[in-house]
């Protein structure tokens, strides 16, 4: 098989069509150029080249091999740059984990983030709840999780990148749209749609600890693991519900928001989070834009 030192032997003589030519631009001598076209004719049993004392011209095969040789140098050229960026985080593929409720939030911001700034990097995403995700990172299946707290396990890093208000998500005509700020005292004996512990824990256990502290108790009408679903519940009259801000963004009809009195003010966080020993060249880059992007360093 021939060499690509032999393909840009011959790629330089059909273009010069002067073997002194060639060498120069090669910065080679004349009889190492030659021998390297002859043995490149030899390994292919063709005539590539006419050779006269005066003229060099391609044959029909010459010509034909020349539209090749381009293409292979051209290949090999790409994969080598492709394999550089790679190697040093310009370039590759990052797989992130993401929960429904960030992918109304920080998710588009990453993602506006990566194509401007790193062009060169595709994310694949992967919608994942905050267990899957650790699960995910753990084994190697994402790079990078979008994921709630919290998160102990001590092979992780993580940044917080997000913290937002809760807001009452109420269906259209509910005498509390009234009022200008919702309290959590609001929803005592009423109908709510809370969050399932098994797939929304995290919002699940937080709205528990709440309302307990204020001494609440709603009525528990259904449990659902994704906000969408909440809303769809709270469109259809079924009872009232508490989402975090970005959810307001989803434009539910007959559905409609007020702020809800809580401490702290925004008690709703996102991080994320990554095994630090990830060898993948492409997550540090990402990583350092995101800790930029939100003056967070990591925990």
């Amino acid at each position: 098989m021939f060499e690509l030192s032999q393909l840009r032997c011959f790629v330089a003589v059909a273009e010069e069509l002067h073997f002194g030519r060639a060498a120069q631009r090669l910065n080679m001598t004349q009889p190492p150029l030659s021998r390297q076209v002859q043995l490149l004719e030899r390994i292919l049993g063709v005539q590539l080249l006419d050779r006269t004392s005066r003229s060099v011209r391609l044959t029909a095969a010459g010509r034909a091999f020349l539209i090749e040789a381009r293409r292979i140098l051209r290949l090999a050229d790409s994969a080598a740059l492709a394999t550089r960026r790679i190697a040093s985080g310009d370039a590759g593929r990052v797989a992130v984990g993401f929960t429904a409720a960030s992918g109304y939030s920080f998710l588009p911001r990453l993602v506006d983030l990566a194509r401007t700034r790193l062009p060169n990097v595709d994310l694949t995403l992967r919608e994942l709840v905050s267990g899957e995700q650790i699960e995910a990172l753990v084994t190697g299946r994402i790079d990078l999780g979008l994921v709630r707290p919290p998160l102990t396990r001590p092979e992780f890093d993580k940044v917080r990148v997000l913290s937002e208000p809760l807001v009452a998500a109420l269906p259209s005509g509910d005498p509390r749209l009234e009022k200008a700020t919702i309290e959590l005292t609001d929803f005592d004996a009423l109908p709510m749609v809370m969050y399932s512990p098994e797939g929304a824990g995290y919002f699940h256990d937080m709205l528990i600890g709440m309302f307990d502290a204020v001494d609440v108790s709603p009525l528990y009408v259904q449990h659902m693991s994704q906000i969408h679903s909440i809303l769809a519940l709270v469109h259809a009259r079924i009872g009232a519900a508490v989402v975090p801000q970005a959810a307001m963004r989803l434009h539910f009809d007959g559905v409609e928001f007020r702020p809800l009195n809580t401490v702290p003010v925004e008690p709703v966080e996102l991080f994320v989070a990554w095994r630090r020993d990830n060898d993948n060249p492409s997550l540090k880059p990402l990583l350092d834009l995101i800790e930029a992007e939100v003056g967070e360093t990591p925990t």
